[in-house]
């Protein structure tokens, strides 16, 4: 293989390439003339492995395909033309007003997107009616356009299923859940202060294009490009509906799940904080041990053992559900159980030595003197061995009473993120400091590294060059869920993910008006080349049996993600919040009620439809003039 640069012109880079393959002897890009590549325009998916490549691995370097668990290791992959440096010229460390620009012009374009939804009207058929027919008892699946499935329903697959253009996309989303949540307000709530509904906006309602399957994805074969998917709803029978699900691009947004880190009894008998079902328990157990505390016969020992509220973890969500939680009880508990009231305690218990570790520390010593203040007692620097039904052990083997524990203490993978990072060779190469993946490693521009067409976002992820580790915030994986509808909506190809692969790129001739207007304004495309798909479908590869020998013009993509922070809030009781503001690369400290009241202005503006804001005002005013709502169902 020949790769000689020639001097740059017009765009940018203009890399040669000459391939000796078989079948197309000559395969050349350059900045002249540009040639479209013309392909059929329709994508056909089986669950047939691909055709042999006829690059012989002298000729090109091969960068294998993540093969599916258990398949052997004789399946022929298809050859990755690998770059001629290790890198390529990115885009990094923007100003904070480069980045904020740039998303101001991507809501323009999310705004034309739902505008063409408007005007096109809704479907008559599923995307899956649509692609599904049967032929030998085996799925077979054809579509107009390509397929992308998302897996999930939080902060990224919302975002990105809130603008992808369906127009160009046929897209399924799987999920256990069938509706976003907007967990931040989850310890609100668990104790009354909204209802859960509020907080809710199904995937129909979120983009009414969008194909949603409830269900669960089980495994993914990273080589045929197929997800295997089980219902999460049984039939009369108690059976379970498998499907499959053969798609084009893929995204995974599966999130994490509450982490127990191997201490016996936390899965048993404490709550968390991470499901509209974990606050939904957890509303009615605080009820019902004051239920228990109020019969008659309990003495004040059982009396102080049920109403003793513990909360492992200092982090935002344990912080902000042990100050709603001592409003609660200060506000309208209080007024309910008065004779109750000397037998509560409040009690957060964080092993690092101070609490809400990603604010300032003068911000976090506030929040501390609050809870002194309102009677939340704050331990710092303990850690719990073991949960009891009853009772917590602490490393310096005090027993702790308690009546209601939640555990906030941090995140841990999901089996089908542990799976998937298992059937990709590279990931190995970004384990962790005990040897063992629990994130999938993303390149700068969030494909899945050693994976083909895959992206991935959120806390499942870790972003292991240009910006490096994100914060596990919903802010992080709502911007990386928009960032990557935008590159998809654009007809970026992803190909295969890695640092030292070709970003994604398309060819120069699919360059619209705005693509080029946006171009000059931020200079964020270039050209340079590593692969080209011939076949239309995305997969990077040189194009097999085709006898081609064209020319084409491409650009790639030149500004990967960058995180966006606009700073972090927190309530701690007492209509009292920290609020760490960030703009213009420069951060403003703001805590008390001034906090507070931002808080509550952020978390309206930040929801997701009209709908939501009225619900939450409505709550909010209910709760204001009522008092939070006590019954049990």
């Amino acid at each position: 293989m020949l790769i000689s640069n020639l001097p740059s012109r017009k765009l940018g880079m203009h890399i040669q390439v000459n391939s000796p393959c078989s079948q197309h002897r000559n395969v050349i890009f350059s900045a002249s003339r540009p040639i479209k590549i013309s392909h059929s325009h329709r994508y056909i998916h089986t669950r047939a492995a691909p055709g042999p490549d006829t690059t012989t691995e002298k000729d090109v370097p091969q960068t294998p395909a993540s093969p599916p668990p258990g398949s052997s290791s004789a399946t022929t992959t298809p050859s990755i033309l690998k770059p001629a440096t290790s890198k390529y010229p990115l885009q990094l460390s923007r100003s904070w007003t480069s980045i904020f620009a740039d998303q101001v012009i991507d809501s323009f374009d999310d705004i034309f997107t739902h505008a063409k939804r408007y005007v096109a009207g809704l479907p008559t058929t599923t995307a899956l009616q649509r692609l599904t027919r049967r032929e030998g008892g085996k799925l077979v699946f054809e579509a107009d356009k390509p397929v992308v499935l998302v897996l999930g329903s939080g902060w990224g697959a919302h975002s990105l299923l809130k603008v992808i253009d369906t127009d160009k996309y046929e897209v399924v989303a799987v999920s256990p859940t069938n509706a976003f949540l907007f967990t931040p307000m989850l310890p609100g709530c668990a104790v009354g202060t909204v209802e859960f509904r509020s907080l809710l906006e199904p995937i129909r309602i979120a983009n009414e294009y969008v194909t949603y399957c409830e269900a669960r994805c089980t495994s993914v074969d990273l080589q045929a490009k197929v997800a295997k998917c089980t219902s999460v709803i049984a039939d009369g029978s108690g059976k379970k509906r498998e499907f499959e699900v053969p798609y084009s691009k893929l995204v995974i947004a599966v999130g994490e799940q509450p982490a127990s880190f191997g201490i016996p009894g936390v899965k048993e008998n404490c709550f968390f904080m991470k499901e509209v079902i974990d606050a939904v328990r957890l509303r009615k157990r605080i009820q019902e041990v004051f239920e228990l505390a109020a019969l008659p016969g309990t003495s004040p020992e059982e009396a102080t053992k049920y109403l003793h509220f513990v909360v492992v973890g200092g982090g935002p969500t344990g912080v902000e559900f042990a100050g709603t939680l001592s409003d609660f009880v200060r506000e309208d508990l209080k007024r309910k159980y008065p004779e109750l009231m000397q037998y509560v305690r409040v009690s957060l218990l964080q092993s690092a030595q101070t609490i809400l570790m990603q604010f300032d520390a003068a911000l976090a010593a506030r929040a501390t003197a609050n809870f002194k203040n309102i009677g939340v007692d704050v331990r710092t620097g303990v850690r719990v061995t073991e949960v009891t039904p009853e009772h917590l052990v602490l490393g310096t083997g005090e027993i702790v009473d308690y009546g209601v524990c939640l555990w906030s203490a941090g995140n841990a993978p999901r089996q089908l993120t542990l799976d998937i990072a298992q059937a990709i060779p590279q990931q190995n190469d970004y384990a962790g400091a005990n040897g063992k993946v629990s994130k999938l490693a993303v390149d700068p521009f969030l494909r899945v590294i050693g994976a083909r067409d895959v992206i991935a976002l959120g806390d499942c992820t870790k972003v292991v060059e240009g910006t490096g580790p994100l914060p596990a915030t919903a802010q992080v994986a709502a911007q990386q869920g928009a960032y990557a509808a935008h590159m998809v909506n654009r007809g970026y190809r992803l190909g295969v993910g890695g640092v030292d692969m070709l970003p994604p790129w398309k060819p120069a001739a699919d360059l619209s008006i705005a693509d080029r207007v946006f171009g000059k304004i931020t200079d964020s495309i270039t050209n340079s080349i590593d692969s080209i798909d011939e076949d239309g479908a995305g997969n990077g590869v040189v194009g097999q049996n085709t006898g081609m020998n064209k020319q084409q013009e491409i650009v790639v993509l030149t500004k990967p993600f960058e995180f966006l922070s606009l700073g972090i809030l927190a309530s701690i009781g007492n209509d009292k919040a920290v609020a760490q503001i960030e703009a213009f690369d420069s951060k403003v400290p703001v805590w008390g009620n001034p906090a507070f009241w931002l808080w509550k202005s952020v978390y309206i503006t930040k929801q997701v439809s009209f709908r939501n804001r009225v619900l939450i005002l409505i709550d909010w005013a209910k709760t204001r003039v009522f008092g939070r709502d006590l019954s049990q169902f």
